[in-house]
């Protein structure tokens, strides 16, 4: 049985399949106006919410999509005069600190030779997984060529570089907001999260991140249209570009469990290793000790002062894990730790994935693997924090909770760029720094904490209740899937009656 409903954001009656239901008349996907209350109180400055008896869909130019894109098009700008004073890599004064503009790309120029020629991996060695330098290495093509054609100006190779770099970076950024517009379902909405992001704002040009961050997204969102071979070669390009999206694999190996759908995941794994094979392999034949730089300097980096270990560390005085260490030994005792809290971290994760009263969506899982696996690792580069944001919104878009934790990011990338200044040159010291760390961690337990309870308590989730029938937009395969394994939960712990329904009726 089904209540007719009175507008496009009131709670599903169908979660995980079930009956069908009447689609009610007027707009086709949710309204933010109506919903949000961060959105709502935004509209007022043109005109307030959405008319209840408004035309959607009907735009011929300014589609959600469209919107959405000069949203991120307008943070990209922002960005990129954000980081114009460092452009030149006149960084004279510590201009990068001061400015808030520090960039990989601009001191990498130097340290890894791309000013003189030299071709990632093959002539230096790079701390970067093969695709990313394979990035680096199409900007200082692309950067030589232009410079080839303005002989006659006076143009800065750094400053072509940089220029190249950033365009790179900008259109994948846009591939990211298409992707999450892909993956919100009747949602479109939810990508504006995204496109005007303050993580984007301070982030988008620090790292080549955004290479691993929109072939994960564009993964998913293959995965979601059901495509499960294109799904497995877009996230495995992406473990080419940075390790975390083998995360996303692992999710997707215990939804399908809980579901029975292995052998979808199967050609998604194999399609994966085969193009993470196919990128490495050559470079691994061709210069095998400078391919290995990033996993030996992964296992020897120490504790990154972003992540609780400095902080420990630096609270105990190093009397704690290994000890002083000399410069270059590896961290075994800290290495052993951080491996068995991550795997502790998916453990419990996993468990959650099968004993929840309903399935829970692919982003909600994969955002808390991701952010466990960022609070617990020894490295939290400020910019790794750009993983988590399509994956945030997806899992649990609402404005409000997303605007308070990136706050804490900006806030951490402020601390940072003050602490490297240094106390004695008007920054601050590494009290004001820690503090920053700590509730930037906070806000992040406490979003993972929210989605929590909602995988917990499925009428809470926003996404599944906002419209007739929804269960993962996100999930493909995987999508209105009745479940084939499922762990018995703690006792005393009944499940939501929405989801026997629909369990029930799945399965007849």
């Amino acid at each position: 049985m089904s209540a007719t409903p009175t507008g496009p954001s009131v709670p599903a009656d169908r979660l995980g399949g079930g009956p069908e239901v009447s689609v009610p008349p007027g707009p086709d996907r949710i309204v933010p106006s109506w919903t949000d209350p961060v959105a709502v109180q935004a509209s007022e400055a043109v005109g307030g919410p959405w008319g209840r008896h408004a035309v959607t869909g009907r735009a011929r130019f300014w589609t959600p999509l469209r919107v959405c894109l000069l949203f991120t098009v307008v943070v990209l700008g922002l960005a990129w005069a954000k980081q114009a004073p460092c452009a030149a890599g006149n960084w004279t004064g510590s201009k990068q600190y001061t400015h808030f503009c520090y960039t990989d790309a601009v001191a990498l120029f130097f340290t890894h030779g791309i000013d003189d020629g030299q071709v990632p991996y093959l002539d230096s060695a790079v701390e970067y997984p093969v695709l990313t330098g394979g990035l680096m290495q199409l900007a200082a093509v692309v950067a030589r060529g232009w410079d080839g054609l303005a002989t006659g100006l006076s143009t800065v190779p750094v400053e072509s570089f940089y220029v190249v770099t950033c365009l790179l970076l900008s259109a994948l950024a846009l591939l990211v907001t298409r992707g999450v517009l892909g993956l919100a379902g009747r949602r479109p909405w939810d990508a504006a999260m995204v496109a005007l992001s303050p993580l984007l704002l301070v982030h988008a040009f620090t790292n080549w991140d955004l290479l691993a961050v929109a072939l994960t997204t564009l993964g998913m969102w293959a995965w979601a249209r059901r495509h499960p071979v294109p799904a497995g070669v877009l996230i495995g390009l992406g473990i080419a570009a940075k390790l975390y999206p083998v995360i996303v694999l692992g999710v997707l190996f215990v939804l399908c469990l809980r579901a029975g759908r292995l052998r979808a995941w199967l050609s998604t794994i194999v399609a994966a290793g085969l193009a993470w094979l196919a990128v490495n392999l050559p470079v691994a034949l061709a210069a095998p000790e400078n391919w290995a730089r990033f996993f030996t300097f992964s296992d020897v980096r120490p504790a990154n002062p972003e992540s609780v270990w400095a902080i420990a560390l630096d609270l105990t005085g190093d009397r704690i894990l290994d000890g002083p260490l000399a410069e270059g030994q590896t961290p075994s005792v800290l290495n052993a730790t951080v491996a068995v809290l991550l795997l502790l971290s998916a453990a419990a994760v996993a468990w959650l994935a099968l004993a929840a009263p309903l399935r829970p969506r692919l982003p909600q899982l994969a955002f808390l693997l991701v952010a466990a696996f960022l609070l617990l690792n020894k490295v939290w580069s400020p910019q790794f924090s750009l993983w988590l944001l399509p994956l945030a919104v997806l899992a649990r878009p609402r404005w409000r909770s997303l605007l308070l934790w990136q706050a804490t990011e900006v806030l951490v990338w402020m601390m940072t760029m003050l602490y490297y200044l240094g106390a004695d040159s008007n920054g601050v010291g590494v009290e004001w720094f820690y503090l920053a760390v700590v509730v930037r961690d906070v806000a992040v337990l406490v979003l993972m904490a929210l989605v929590v309870r909602e995988v917990w308590s499925p009428d809470r989730d926003l996404v599944r209740r906002s419209w007739p029938g929804t269960d993962d937009p996100a999930g493909g395969v995987l999508d209105g899937a009745p479940d084939r394994w499922v762990l018995p939960r703690p006792v005393g712990r009944a499940q939501p009656a929405r989801a026997s329904r629909s369990r029930a009726t799945s399965s007849a």
